[in-house]
């Protein structure tokens, strides 16, 4: 439409009460002439695309903030559990060589009956610890071979034990709170 047309035509009334969609989309169909109309609703159909990927891509930053917050917290929290897991490994030697030295000592014998009983009573205060502090121990002696808690050192004929199970412990095993922090050594009967 030109401008000349544009004047020619009568003017509009002031409309009465609400206003309705409708009504202003006839105004703006008497108003502008077809190419302007598709060229509005292009660029409001751009402009509603643009908008979704907006929103699409701030749902998409609010579920990556919460991965990474769920993230942290998991990670602080095996920090809690699995801290101590390096200091756990090097105190399993001085259990292993208190039950060591216990085994060496004789309860009978007068000479070494106050080292034996020292000896029982450091290794079970060592022991309850480890229990305080999640690290418990595996001792699979009649119990079927399981190689994610043992590691067979050897194989070997034992007539009374059940084929393929642990018959002897060499070095027990240990888990920290559930976790594998090291396998028991362990003698396993042949097939």
């Amino acid at each position: 439409m030109s401008n000349e047309e544009h004047n020619n035509e009568q003017p509009v009334e002031p409309i009465e009460g609400e206003v309705t969609n409708e009504e202003i989309e006839a105004e703006l169909n008497a108003n502008l002439d077809a190419d302007e109309i598709t060229a509005l609703k292009a660029e409001l159909e751009a402009k509603e695309a643009e908008l979704a990927a907006v929103k699409d891509q701030a749902m998409r930053t609010a579920a990556e903030a919460q991965n990474v917050k769920r993230r942290a917290e998991k990670d602080v929290e095996n920090a809690h559990k699995f801290g101590i897991e390096k200091f756990a490994k090097d105190i399993l030697a001085v259990g292993d060589n208190l039950s060591r030295a216990l085994e060496s000592l004789s309860a009978d014998d007068e000479a070494t009956k106050n080292a034996h009983e020292g000896v029982s009573l450091t290794l079970k205060t060592l022991l309850d610890t480890f229990g305080k502090h999640g690290l418990v121990e595996i001792d699979p002696v009649g119990e079927p071979f399981d190689p994610n808690l043992h590691q067979a050192m050897s194989m070997v004929d034992a007539p009374d034990a059940e084929p393929n199970s642990v018959v002897a412990v060499m070095a027990k095993g240990y888990t920290l709170n559930e976790r594998l922090i090291r396998p028991a050594m362990v003698m396993v009967s042949k097939a």
